[in-house]
């Protein structure tokens, strides 16, 4: 199983078990080359010079940002579009 980790004023770590146990796309779903890894960190700190890999910039910048695990909000009931009724139809115009 994949492990995500948000590290207390620090990176986002994914550990995988073995080589492509999971998969990092750009926004154009391109699939970076992790080279093997099974472990990478993932920047929070917006200072990586590495993007989006973590370079340990945020040990220098004071990044802080300390999250605890917590149940999320149920997820919004989906919305159901009413029927829509049939036009009317249109009764032929009489010809004089």
């Amino acid at each position: 199983m994949t492990k995500i980790t948000i590290r207390k004023h620090g990176p986002v770590r994914i550990e995988g078990e073995s080589a492509g146990d999971f998969v990092l796309v750009d926004a154009e779903g391109n699939a970076y080359d992790l080279a093997g890894r099974t472990v990478i960190s993932l920047c929070r700190c917006g200072r990586s010079e590495n993007k989006p890999f973590c370079d340990s910039k945020h040990k220098d910048c004071g990044f802080e940002s300390e999250v605890k695990a917590r149940t999320l909000d149920p997820l919004p009931a989906p919305v159901v579009a009413a029927p829509v009724a049939a036009p009317a139809p249109v009764a032929p115009a009489e010809s004089k």
